[in-house]
């Protein structure tokens, strides 16, 4: 199903945000407003569609990773509902505000592949994957030390969780393969049970327990919690925790919750026995990232930055980082206690693979151009490897609807909880 001029894109870039955004509020003035929040590192604004006039604030953040369009779908369904029943507002006494698309610089580099429901491609999705450097990632502001300015798009985000002070912060965060989970900087009562029982309603697989975020604690299926006092050394390297635009309004008491949606589900991350072999399953996905990432480092070695178009150049700087983390993660995955659940291990198995096929997929975009050979060698990658995956895990396609009408309805019931 493509998009027409008559269809409204299933993941809305970053011009069709902005012309949603205004359209409704033209259509509700007296309950939407629209404003600028920021400006990016490339002069593109920050657009903020606020909701209500109520006691409670509460901030959706869409688009802080280039590769996730749902974020910014999510928020104009929900935007959409309040503008046709404002009496939700009114029920929770709250300002609901919505940063449309917190990176507009990466999402432009990022947009181009619509799904054709109902049985889109992964390889489709991956010959237009952006996923930018973490430097770039903006809910993750520079650590201490480390002599890096934020960016303009982590500065606004910041000056506006200062303004607002809200009740609660959602981010909204979607992935290509694997299982459905939230992350949450308190517990909330209720609030993971209602998240289970809405995967279960949408058919969309939890993660039974996540890989991201090592150092939050599980609570197994697909909820993850900050404990009391984090903060000090972190284990993920994609980013410090303790510095991200998650935790600055603690010292407010607002609730951060990053809700993740899968575009494919894979039902093995939801396999709660025990592994029988733990180290087996580490060490089989500790070799495969190792063995494919050395694979795409002895292709891509002879290449210099200099030969990509300066518009690409995110594009490879993006799949040499990641090249370049690889061992540290292969290593920080051998260290982890060796227990967990067969979940886990599918899902840290998925990530052996996702690494090196965003390597790949970059890579051939940057490439096309001046190295089209090299490219060429990339594409027959992504494809093999998008085989291999599909034939392995049989990932399914969850509808746009589905990943949407998760993060609504999480958003919804969240702030019911706080609100009330």
């Amino acid at each position: 199903m493509r998009t027409s001029s008559s269809r409204r894109p299933l993941y809305p870039g970053v011009d069709e945000l902005e012309r949603q955004a205004r359209t409704l509020a033209a259509f509700a003035p007296k309950v939407l407003r629209l404003r600028e929040a920021g400006r990016s590192r490339a002069g593109r604004p920050l657009r903020l569609l606020s909701a209500g006039h109520g006691r409670h604030q509460l901030l959706t953040v869409a688009g802080a990773h280039a590769n996730e369009p749902v974020g910014g779908a999510s928020a104009l369904r929900l935007a959409r509902l309040l503008a046709h029943r404002p009496e939700l507002l009114r029920g929770l006494d709250c300002t609901w505000h919505f940063l449309l698309c917190l990176d507009p610089d990466g999402a432009r580099l990022a947009h181009g592949w619509q799904p054709e429901e109902p049985t889109p491609s992964p390889e489709e999705c991956h010959r237009h994957f952006y996923r930018p450097e973490f430097a770039c990632q903006p809910e993750s502001p520079p650590a201490p030390g480390t002599g890096r300015e934020p960016l303009p798009e982590s500065t606004a985000l910041v000056r506006l969780l200062d303004e607002l002070r809200p009740t609660a912060q959602f981010t909204l965060h979607g992935i290509e393969i694997g299982g459905a989970f939230t992350m949450q900087t308190r517990e909330v009562p209720g609030a993971a049970r209602a998240f289970r029982e809405t995967a279960a309603r949408l058919r969309i697989p939890l993660d039974d327990h996540p890989c991201d975020g090592p150092d939050w604690r599980p609570d197994p299926p697909g909820v993850l919690r900050l404990p009391p006092a984090s903060g000090g050394s972190e284990r993920d390297p994609s980013g410090f925790v303790a510095e991200s635009t998650w935790l600055h309004p603690r010292r407010y008491g607002t609730l951060t919750a990053l809700v993740e949606a899968p575009a494919w589900a894979v039902p093995a991350v939801s396999d709660s026995r025990p592994e029988p072999d733990p180290r087996r399953a580490v060490g089989a996905a500790c070799d495969l990232l190792l063995a494919r990432t050395r694979e795409l480092g002895t292709l891509l070695e002879p290449v210099r930055s200099d030969a990509v178009p300066h518009e690409l150049l995110p594009l490879h700087t993006a799949a040499a980082e990641l090249l370049s983390v690889a061992p540290s993660l292969a290593v920080g995955w051998a260290e982890q206690e060796h227990t967990g659940s067969r979940g886990h291990f599918a899902t840290l198995g998925v990530s052996a693979r996702r690494i090196p096929l965003r390597v790949a997929a970059m890579a051939r975009r940057a490439l096309a151009r001046t190295a089209p050979a090299t490219a060429d060698v990339l594409a027959d990658l992504v494809r093999e490897w998008c085989r291999e995956l599909d034939k392995t895990y049989e990932p399914r396609w969850i509808p746009v609807s589905a990943q949407t009408g998760l993060h609504v309805r999480t958003m919804l019931d969240l702030a019911g909880r706080l609100c009330a």
